[in-house]
């Protein structure tokens, strides 16, 4: 069976309610046109390796996408698909089969087998891997036959097919043949050939890469699949500067960029030469701070860890204007949240979506409550080429918080040098941005409310927030199957969570990706940019 184990939980029926469809449409099905045409796009920051296994980040991800595929992958409307495999099935609770494409070469020409698919699921686990939470359910990857692998979990797990979306296969002889059996070490600095180079088997290869200038991408004649766009060659730019990348697409320099800065939105909608595609992305922004050392690494507090203590959590979370933060930094394009996945994410509620006040003398109160009644200094961690207006929003929280006597000193910096950083846990207080690749809350809570474990629990929980029940019913959450069951769990996993101010929600960005009147693209709510289905006309 090529569909989910959850069909109750339709994930296009799903967001079909959360978002609207509407949010997901902006480029009809039209015919290729004639071939050779070149597509310029562009966004505030780079992809930062062609090393599909050394970053789990979206730009990254979405990017490498083009070249790389999973054994799943996602539809126009975010529906799962099969990509890599034809065929899945779950024939016990543990073991998945999946039967592989026939006739997949990889852009060298090699033909893509189950050894492959298995290579590549061991590369995750590497210790550099920066994909390790997708694959820390799985107990073994076996190979069946030439184009038949079987999948064993630790424990029943219904959502494989979803997660796997998100493991793109490597050439298992071409990894060999250029050293690069492990992944890119993006913490510390170690690079190997697949940082610059790419085999994959997706409709697009990679012709040159000059990182933080300029990437370029050719059309896969040989690929396995219809490719609906008639781009032949596609140049990607990253431009960090807003101005110069709006003025950029106002010149017809770029035909595509993202993001869009929030105050120019309204203006280049009027340009009659532009559009404005935009809508809720199913990313959460959040701050996360370090619960685990006993003694801050950047902080005026010595002796002891101030975020140990919940009411410090608490007294950060309530100095945080967020409808200041909405209306003045992200110009109503933001939608507040109490929780660590937004709506479109299976497991969400409304119901628990609820903020604790914005109030300074209540914030003031807790500092002095836990023995801080003049505040005390903290270094903040933040990316300024990464998530919209990221910059901005962490100089809001700076300002905000010196009002209840916390001094930020506030490190803003390009996102290229900012995750090896926090990546590494050399972070006191820190903002992050995350997009649940399964479009379930299991996602989130693995990832990055789980304790931090051996195999990818917890990976991104960067502050080291612990709980053991959170832990517990994580483990459950991934192998229940009664939606009923599954959402009480889950609700009960991020009431502990919040009561716990385990990190502080901040909200739910959203999407606007601006372009020449002649281009038609599908804008994924994931904020993933499929050259695939886009035309220029």
């Amino acid at each position: 069976m090529n569909t989910p184990t959850l069909k109750s939980l339709s994930l296009r029926l799903a967001l079909g309610t959360a978002l609207g469809l509407s949010l997901l449409t902006g480029a009809a099905v039209l015919a290729p046109q004639a071939i050779a045409k070149t597509y310029k796009f562009a966004d505030q920051g780079d992809a930062l390796s062609m090393d599909p296994h050394s970053l789990n980040e979206s730009l990254q991800l979405s990017f490498t996408g083009n070249m790389y595929e999973g054994l799943t992958g996602r539809g126009k409307n975010l529906e799962l698909v099969p990509a890599l495999a034809t065929k899945w099935s779950n024939p016990s609770p543990t073991v998945w089969r999946f039967e592989l494409r026939k006739g997949v070469t990889f852009h060298d020409g090699t033909p893509f087998t189950a050894d492959d698919v298995v290579f590549s699921f061991g590369r995750t686990q590497q210790g550099s891997s920066d994909m390790k939470s997708y694959t820390n359910d799985i107990a073994s990857v076996k190979k069946i036959d030439a184009h038949n692998v079987e999948i064993v979990t630790k424990a029943p797990f219904p959502i494989l097919p979803d997660v796997v979306t998100g493991v793109y296969i490597m050439s298992k002889k071409w990894c060999e043949e250029n050293k690069a059996e492990v992944p890119v070490d993006k913490r510390k600095g170690v690079e190997n050939t697949a940082s610059f180079k790419a085999n994959g088997t997706g409709p697009y290869r990679l012709k040159s890469r000059d990182p933080g200038v300029r990437t370029v991408l050719v059309r896969n004649q040989n690929y396995w699949a219809k490719i609906e766009s008639n781009i032949d060659e596609a140049i990607f730019t990253p431009i960090g500067n807003d101005a110069t990348r709006v003025a950029a697409l106002a010149s017809g320099e770029i035909d595509m960029m993202q993001p869009v800065p929030v105050q120019d939105a309204a203006r280049l909608s009027q340009n009659p030469n532009l559009k404005v595609m935009q809508g809720p992305e199913l990313r959460t922004i959040f701050l996360g701070m370090d619960q685990a050392r006993d003694e801050l690494l950047y902080s005026s507090v010595k002796g002891k860890n101030p975020f140990k203590d919940k009411r410090v959590r608490q007294a950060f979370y309530q100095a945080i204007d967020i409808e200041a933060i909405k209306t003045r930094i992200m110009r109503g394009a933001a939608g507040p949240t109490a929780l660590m996945v937004g709506p479109g994410i299976r497991g969400f509620s409304q119901d628990q979506n609820k903020r604790l006040p914005f109030d300074t003398e209540a914030s003031k109160k807790l500092l002095a409550e836990a023995g801080y009644p003049n505040g005390f200094e903290i270094k903040m961690n933040c990316p300024n080429d990464r998530y919209v207006n990221d910059g901005e929003i962490c100089q809001a929280v700076a300002g905000m918080l010196a009002r209840v006597g916390v001094k930020v000193n506030l490190e803003a910096e390009s996102k290229a040098t900012y995750f090896p950083k926090i990546l590494s846990r050399n972070t006191s207080f820190y903002l992050l941005g995350w997009t649940p690749a399964t479009y379930d809350a299991h996602n989130a809570l693995n990832a990055l409310m789980a304790s931090p474990a051996a195999g990818g629990r917890g990976q991104f929980n960067l502050g080291s927030y612990s709980n053991a029940k959170v832990d517990d019913l994580t483990a459950k959450i991934a192998s229940e199957t009664d939606q009923g069951k599954r959402n009480a769990m889950i609700s009960e996993a991020f009431k502990i969570h919040s009561d716990e101010i385990g990190h502080l929600p901040l909200h739910q960005q959203a999407l606007a990706w601006g372009m020449r009147k002649n281009v038609e693209l599908i804008q994924r709510a994931d904020n993933f940019n499929d050259l695939k289905w886009t035309i220029l006309k």
